[in-house]
C-alpha cells in the first residue's frame, strides 16, 4: 500500500495532454502512450480531470452523465487499459469527481425541468422575490446565481455556470447516488478521489441576501458538510489506506480542514486550500492586478503549515493547477530565470509539509499562453469577465493584460512534448493554441538535458520517499521577517531539514547560520540533498543568488 505522506500526484487535464486521434482533443489512449514518462517521473497517483459525458460548456466539470465516458476522449475499454497500464507501472488513478453540481443536460435535471417533483428536489429550486432572484448571490463566473425557469416559475441555484445546477444535498436520495458513483469507480479499481469544490455541498436552510458579500458566506463550509463527508466515506470504505482523497476547499479556513483530514474525523486525506493564490488578488478581487504580496505569501504558508501539523490534519501542496496561471509566470522570471525560478518554486513546495501535486508541463517550466484575442480563449470565466470588465468601462488593452495574467487557459495549452508541429501534441489542429514557446520548452528539450527542470523534479519527489523528516517532520519557520528568502525548518527523529528559497531578482542574499536557529550555528554537519545553480553554502552563511534555492538534510 502506498502511503499517501511520501506520495506525489501527477494532474493531467487529457482534453491538452496527448492527442492519438488527430481531432485536436487529448484523450484517454495519450495518457496510456505516456505512462513511461510519468513513471520515469517518479509520480504515485495520476489525477485525471473530468472526462464523463459533457456538453463541455466549462471543459467537463459540467458533467451529464457519471457512469460514461464522454467519446470525445475515448472508450470504456481504453480507460480499463489505462488503468491497468497504469498499476502495473505501480501509479493509481484518481478521478476527479464533481458532485456540488451536474450539467443542465443531466437526466436528472431534464426530467426536474419536465415537472418530476422527485427530480427537482435534487436540485435547489425557489421563487423569485417580485420578479427578482430568491437571493442577491453572484455566481463564481460573474451575475447572478440563480437562472429563472419560466416554464416552472422559480430560479435554480448555480453558484457556477448557468449550465451547472447545484445539487440538494439535503436530500438523502441525492446523497445515496452519489455514494453509488464511487461505488462503481471504486469496483473498477480507481485509488483516488479529488472532490470538487466539495466544501460547498451544505446550503443553508434559509435562503438570504447577502449584505456584505456574494453570497459565499452562507455556504462555505456549510452546516451540514462535515456530516455529509463522513457519511459518504463511511459508506463507500474511502478511508481505505490505499484510497488516496482529496477535497478542493474554496475559500476555508484551517478550523475546518483540519476537520476535513484529521484521521480521527475520517473525512478526507487531505485537502486543497487557495489563499497562497490570492497575494496578488487587488482588495481580494481576482481580475483586478497588482504585484504578489510576499511577505503575505509567506505568513500563509508558515499558517497553514504550523496549523495543520497542530490540529493533525494534512495539506495538498501545490502551485498550479488547471484553474490556475502557471506559476513560473507569476511568481518567477520566465524571461531571464526561467529554469531557475521553477526550480527554486519547486524546491519550496515539496520540502513542505504535505502531499505534493505537479500539473502537466510544470515539471517542464511551462509558461503562461500570452494570448491577445478572444478569438484565442477558450475558458467561460475569462469569456465572462472579458465582457463584464468591457462593460465597466475597462480599456481593451487592459483587458487583455488581465486576461494574459489571470486566465485558466494559461494553464490549458496543450503540453508540450517535442519541437515539432503543435508540440507533438497532435496530428491535427489543437482545440486550443499552442504556446509559441514550445520549441524551446518540450519534454524532448527536458529529457536529454541532464540538468532540466524535469529531472530536478524527478529528484525531489525521490527524497519525499527516502527521508522520513520530509514526509513526517514538524514544520518551524524561519527568517520570518525576511523581505526576499522564504524559509523553514523540519524535524524528525532526529533529522532536521533546512529549506531556503530566494523569491527576489534584482540581489543576492546572505544567509548567517546563526539566523537558522541551529544550535550551534554551523552548517558543517549539514549536507545538501538538492539545490538549483543559485545557491552556494560555506560553514558560516548560505548565498543565495536571484531564485536560489537549497536543501539540506542533518542526520
Amino acid at each position: 500500500m502506498k502511503d499517501f505522506r511520501k506520495s506525489c500526484v501527477y494532474q493531467i487535464y487529457p482534453k491538452s495532454f496527448r492527442d492519438t486521434t488527430g481531432n485536436g482533443v487529448g484523450d484517454l489512449n495519450g495518457v496510456t502512450e505516456k505512462l513511461d514518462y510519468l513513471k520515469k517521473l517518479g509520480v504515485d497517483y495520476l489525477w485525471l480531470t473530468p472526462f464523463f459525458v459533457s456538453p463541455q460548456n466549462d471543459n467537463g466539470y459540467d458533467i451529464a452523465d457519471y457512469y460514461h465516458i464522454d467519446p470525445l476522449f475515448g472508450t470504456m475499454e481504453d480507460l480499463d487499459r489505462l488503468i491497468k497500464e497504469a498499476a502495473d507501472r505501480g501509479m493509481g488513478l484518481m478521478f476527479d469527481m464533481v458532485f456540488n453540481h451536474t450539467s443542465t443536460q443531466h437526466e436528472w435535471f431534464a426530467r426536474a425541468l419536465k415537472g418530476e417533483k422527485e427530480y427537482q428536489d435534487y436540485y435547489i429550486f425557489r421563487k423569485g422575490k417580485k420578479g427578482f432572484p430568491p437571493t442577491n448571490w453572484q455566481s463564481k463566473f460573474g451575475g447572478s446565481a440563480w437562472e429563472y425557469v419560466e416554464e416552472l416559475g422559480q430560479y435554480y441555484l448555480h453558484l457556477f455556470d448557468r449550465t451547472q445546477a447545484d445539487l440538494n444535498w439535503e436530500n438523502p436520495k441525492v446523497r445515496e447516488e452519489i455514494r453509488r458513483v464511487l461505488l462503481f469507480w471504486k469496483k473498477k479499481g480507481i485509488r483516488g478521489f479529488r472532490f470538487d469544490v466539495i466544501n460547498l455541498i451544505s446550503k443553508p436552510a434559509y435562503f438570504e441576501d447577502d449584505d456584505e458579500g456574494d453570497g459565499r458566506r452562507f455556504y462555505t463550509d456549510g452546516p451540514r458538510v462535515h456530516e455529509y463527508l463522513k457519511e459518504m466515506v463511511k459508506e463507500t470504505g474511502l478511508y481505505e489506506d490505499d484510497i488516496i482523497t482529496v477535497g478542493e476547499m474554496s475559500s476555508t479556513t484551517i478550523h475546518h480542514c483540519i476537520q476535513y483530514t484529521n484521521p480521527q474525523e475520517q473525512q478526507l486525506k487531505m485537502c486543497f486550500n487557495f489563499h497562497h493564490l490570492k497575494v496578488d488578488y487587488k482588495n481580494g478581487d481576482k481580475w483586478s492586478l497588482m504585484p504578489y504580496d510576499f511577505m503575505g505569501l509567506k505568513k500563509i504558508f508558515h499558517t497553514w503549515q504550523t496549523g495543520m501539523a497542530e490540529g493533525s490534519g494534512w495539506n495538498a501542496v501545490f502551485w498550479c493547477n488547471h484553474d490556475q496561471p502557471r506559476a513560473v509566470s507569476r511568481f518567477g522570471d520566465e524571461a531571464r530565470y526561467r529554469k531557475q525560478s521553477a526550480k527554486m518554486l519547486a524546491t519550496a513546495i515539496h520540502g513542505m509539509r504535505g502531499t505534493p501535486y505537479i500539473y502537466q508541463g510544470e515539471e517542464l517550466g511551462m509558461t503562461n499562453a500570452g494570448f491577445t484575442s478572444t478569438d484565442q480563449y477558450r475558458d467561460v470565466e475569462s469569456l465572462h469577465y472579458f465582457d463584464i470588465l468591457k462593460e465597466s468601462g475597462m480599456e481593451e488593452a487592459r483587458i487583455y493584460e488581465v486576461l494574459r495574467q489571470r486566465s485558466r487557459d494559461n494553464s490549458r495549452t496543450p503540453m508540450q512534448w517535442s519541437n515539432q508541429e503543435y508540440a507533438g501534441f497532435t496530428n491535427g489542429v489543437p482545440w486550443i493554441e499552442v504556446n509559441r514557446n514550445y520549441k524551446e520548452i518540450n519534454a524532448g528539450e527536458c529529457l536529454e538535458d541532464s540538468d532540466s527542470i524535469f529531472y530536478y523534479y524527478q529528484k525531489l519527489v525521490g527524497l519525499r520517499k527516502e527521508y522520513d523528516v520530509i514526509s513526517e517532520g514538524g514544520y518551524e519557520p524561519v527568517l520570518e521577517d525576511h523581505e526576499a528568502v522564504f524559509a523553514y525548518k523540519r524535524t524528525y527523529g532526529g533529522d532536521t531539514l533546512l529549506v531556503l528559497t530566494n523569491f527576489t531578482v534584482c540581489e543576492s542574499q546572505s544567509i548567517a547560520a546563526a539566523d537558522l536557529k541551529l544550535p550551534d550555528e554551523d552548517l558543517t554537519k549539514f549536507r545538501t540533498l538538492i539545490a538549483n545553480d543559485g545557491a552556494e553554502r560555506e560553514s558560516k552563511k548560505i548565498r543565495l543568488s536571484p531564485y536560489g534555492a537549497i536543501m539540506l538534510i542533518r542526520e
